[in-house]
């Protein structure tokens, strides 16, 4: 492993306070790795995952001797060495075909890492459409009820969220949502086991609508993948609990009585005191005025009664 050197003039000290841990992280850099052996379809989804993924992203040409599964030592080095925190792994083999590997690092560490098989494989040459802007974020789409209910789609569902994720943005232009992504998981086999994924990129297209919003289209843009899960990796609780630690300083302070929902809207609870109903002011309408005889005092009543019995 690389040893942490040391700032000998200012430019690297600037460049090793950029790695060092912040409250607000930089934008995820993945790197993109060939293995010993590899055939023309991971060569080419290689290619256009780092498309997707750029400017944050380095693509390794050269074969590597790395069997992450088997020693981690070779991703763990190539993580270190380039401040990343995503890694893609193609290989190929005769008991695992077309093979790529999906993962996250933690500290330089792998921290989780899933295992597919892509049986099916359609590249951006192939379909010759329009492809996105470097550096756009896409929407996510999951489709399926796998993706609630099996424990490797849902991990898949996670590190695919983190590879694509991009800068973090407040606000979204509708403009700038060049392209979607969409991940189907089919049904779950008898024993609940996962059945093929489809990943499939979309560019959108917005057309006259004759409203205000206009009629947007989707073209499918590649790399267009069908995947099969062959192993996962689950990080340990220690190292999870370590790496979703949210600093002191992006904790919200608790308010009394006001919460929040899944999708961060603020909702406050109102305590009111003792009211009475008789002093409540309501509309003035004729038919809520009380009568002129229940005004009157009792012994008014009685003289008005005397008067007319004379």
């Amino acid at each position: 492993m690389l040893t942490q050197p040391k700032a000998k003039n200012a430019r690297t000290k600037r460049f090793l306070t950029n790695r060092d841990p912040k409250v607000n992280e930089n934008v995820k850099t993945a790197i993109f790795v060939r293995g010993s052996t590899t055939s023309k379809v991971i060569q080419d989804t290689l290619k256009d995952l780092f498309a997707l993924r750029k400017p944050e992203a380095v693509n390794f040409t050269k074969k590597n001797e790395i069997h992450p599964f088997d020693d981690e030592t070779g991703i763990e080095f190539f993580a270190r060495k380039n401040d990343s925190s995503l890694f893609a792994v193609g290989m190929h083999s005769k008991k695992r075909p077309h093979n790529l590997i999906l993962g996250r690092t933690f500290n330089y560490q792998i921290l989780d890492m899933i295992e597919l098989g892509i049986e099916g494989c359609t590249t951006m040459e192939d379909l010759k459409t329009k492809a996105c802007s470097v550096g756009t974020k896409p929407l996510m789409v999951f489709n399926g009820e796998g993706f609630n209910q099996n424990e490797d789609l849902i991990r898949l569902k996670s590190i695919l969220l983190d590879f694509f994720r991009g800068e973090a943005a407040d606000k979204v232009s509708l403009k700038g949502l060049e392209y979607v992504i969409t991940v189907t998981a089919g049904p779950l086999g008898p024993n609940g086991e996962p059945g093929l994924v489809f990943f499939r990129p979309y560019t959108t297209v917005f057309k006259k609508s004759g409203m205000r919003q206009p009629r947007v289209e989707l073209e499918e843009m590649g790399p267009s993948l069908d995947l099969r899960i062959r192993r996962v990796r689950y990080p340990s609780d220690d190292m999870m609990k370590m790496a979703t630690k949210v600093p002191k300083e992006l904790k919200q302070t608790k308010v009394k009585n006001i919460s929040r929902d899944g999708m961060g809207d603020k909702y406050g609870r109102v305590h009111l005191g003792k009211q009475d109903i008789n002093k409540i002011q309501t509309r003035k309408v004729k038919a809520l005025k009380k009568k002129l005889d229940d005004k009157q005092p009792a012994s008014k009543k009685q003289r008005t009664m005397d008067v007319d019995s004379d």
